[in-house]
């Protein structure tokens, strides 16, 4: 395998309608695959791309090394300790990393730039000699990884992951990367996403004999490539992709290759960049890029596959992709305010949405103060448009970990007070507007809206960065149930006088809409007006994550907690029938 110390990946030729220099199909099944359209240059820069060469198979082995710190949860009462905060959960974020001698380092880092889209569990896995070294944990990257681990995955190439579960223990088996072994070699997967079919691969792959080690549907990816019969092993992917319905953005390591792929509707983010000495880095968002020095190049596209080995960089179309639907969610809440998502600043996003809120709902007021940590920059946004200062009236814990133990005489709305603390100097006397990415379950809003009260806030007026979510994500957003969804039962007087506030407005769809523009239409707005790019054609969606316990053994249909009841669809409607 090359070393970064003896190749430097070439400065490729532009990739447009007009210089159409594409990797076509080797294999005759695949004949119908067409050339990857561009985006437009105002959105992202131009990507790059060189043509292949054969690489005869080997059949790396790959060592795994793991630890397991689950601790047992002690929390309060009614709230658990993933949901007391009541906001829609990203499942992970993920990396890739070739020609650099210090890829596991680099990929370290790259995790902790992207701590936010997942803290139950990281990992990271590096080819080393034709052999795939992998180690992950349950925790936080840092209490994860240390320098001996690190010594322990060598190599110019590496994969990282980081991880949500939705309920339950963080499994230790389902800590991505995955690393399995077939007749060809070894290959190692991280995935953020989700399948909506996973439940039919699952169930034909196992009638096929495929056994299965764990509930994650990224398995199933890795089963379909083991079971695929296309040449060479990056086709296997697209073969394995064309089963896939859902959202995923995935990167693969082998032995001699690093490829990435993203689904052909977009929903989940994947962006491509370069360091100084020309290794490539792809990652989930581009604050990744910016703490390891490499240069943010473009998106991988929506369908397309990037397979990267020692002759540079080679982009095919995955299959054929209708227009883009991205999550916005990544905008208004998962992304750091510091990234470019979906060839956007999220940071001018979110202070937009604040504005739109002050100008189209505009309430008398002496102090805007935000939710943090997501809504700061809205609240800014709020503030600046409505000429009234800004301050910090809730002060965020960042040491709060997953475990309290409260007092045995109860305290009110304990989970809460953990989290924030109320500043009495800013908020006694004052007409407050407190600005929040979002409302869910709307329990934490009521409490929060409690909380600025007995600090002795004269008003306090809810302004929301975000439509009301009336349908549930089967997409890589881990939100609850449709009958638990407060905007769904409930009209927005309804919602301010559960939460107990004087006003309360949301960021209007309509007007979400209009300020992207142009680019509305590529965006998912599923979960504020219930309208699904894909479909679901099963009675019910994996939840994003693992079931409550993993460990069971059984039918998947047996275990409770890990599935989302779908709404009606005529395929859905068929299957109820015949019941």
């Amino acid at each position: 395998m090359a070393t970064a110390a003896s190749t430097t990946l070439p400065h490729f030729p532009s990739l447009t309608p007009q210089n159409p220099t594409f990797l076509f199909p080797l294999n005759p099944s695949h004949a119908h695959l067409k050339p990857l359209f561009t985006p437009s240059p105002k959105t992202l820069p131009k990507p790059y791309l060189s043509l292949p060469s054969p690489h005869p198979h080997k059949k790396p082995s790959f060592t795994i090394l793991s630890q397991n710190p689950i601790s047992d949860l002690v929390c309060d009462g009614d709230e658990h300790p993933f949901t007391q905060f009541d906001k829609p959960r990203e499942e992970c974020g993920v990396v890739g990393i070739f020609g650099d001698p210090e890829a596991s380092r680099l990929c370290y880092l790259s995790l902790h730039a992207l701590q936010h889209r997942g803290q139950e569990g990281a990992g990271i896995v590096s080819v080393s000699n034709g052999v795939l070294q992998s180690i992950t944990g349950v925790g936080l990257v840092s209490d994860v990884f240390n320098q001996a681990k690190l010594d322990q995955l060598p190599g110019d190439c590496a994969i990282g992951h980081v991880r949500y579960s939705t309920a339950g223990a963080s499994m230790l088996k389902n800590v991505q990367p995955f690393v399995a072994s077939y007749r060809f070699g070894s290959v190692g997967v991280a995935h953020n996403g989700n399948l909506v079919n996973y439940k039919t691969l699952r169930a034909q792959l196992e009638e096929n004999g495929s056994i299965f080690n764990t509930s994650s549907d990224t398995e199933v990816v890795l089963h379909l490539i083991a079971t695929s019969k296309a040449r060479p092993f990056f086709l296997r992917i697209v073969d394995a992709c064309e089963k896939l319905e859902g959202a995923y953005s995935m990167v693969f390591l082998t032995e001699d290759k690093l490829v990435a792929v993203r689904d052909p509707i977009g929903f989940r983010p994947l962006v491509m960049g370069r360091r100084s000495n020309g290794a490539v880095v792809f990652a989930s968002e581009t604050c990744a890029l910016d703490l390891i020095e490499a240069t943010y190049e473009r998106e991988v596209y929506p369908g397309e596959v990037l397979v990267v080995d020692k002759d540079g960089v080679k982009s095919m179309c995955l299959m054929p992709h209708p227009e883009p639907k991205q999550c916005i969610f990544e905008h208004i809440y998962f992304s750091l305010p510091s990234s470019i998502v979906f060839g956007r600043s999220v940071y001018e996003s979110r202070h937009s949405f604040g504005e739109i809120l002050a100008a189209e709902a505009p309430v008398d007021c002496d102090v805007v103060i935000a939710v943090p940590d997501s809504g700061v920059v809205a609240a800014l946004g709020y503030a600046a448009k409505a000429g009234v200062p800004f301050q910090q009236g809730l002060i965020r814990s960042h040491y709060v970990g997953r475990t309290f133990i409260e007092p045995s005489q109860k305290i009110r709305d304990f989970g809460v007070k953990l989290k924030l603390a109320p500043v009495r100097g800013v908020l006694e006397g004052k007409r407050v507007v407190v600005v929040d990415d979002s409302i869910v379950r709307g329990t934490t809003s009521s409490k929060i809206v409690r909380l600025i009260r007995e600090a002795g806030a004269k008003e306090v007026h809810m302004r929301i960065a975000s439509p009301p979510i009336i349908g549930s994500c089967y997409y890589g957003v881990d939100t609850p149930s449709p009958e638990e969804l407060i905007s769904n039962r409930m009209n927005v007087e309804e919602i301010r006088d559960f939460i107990g506030s004087d006003s309360l407005a949301f960021l209007p769809l309509d007007s979400l809409r209009k300020l992207l523009g142009n680019d509305s239409g590529s965006f998912c707005y599923a979960c504020f007006s219930g309208k699904y790019p894909v479909e679901p054609k099963e009675l019910k969606v994996k939840r994003v994550g693992d079931f409550v316990d993993d460990g069971l053994n059984g039918s998947i249909d047996s275990i409770d907690g890990g599935w989302v009841q779908t709404h009606k669809t005529p395929e859905v409607e068929a299957i109820l029938g015949h019941q």
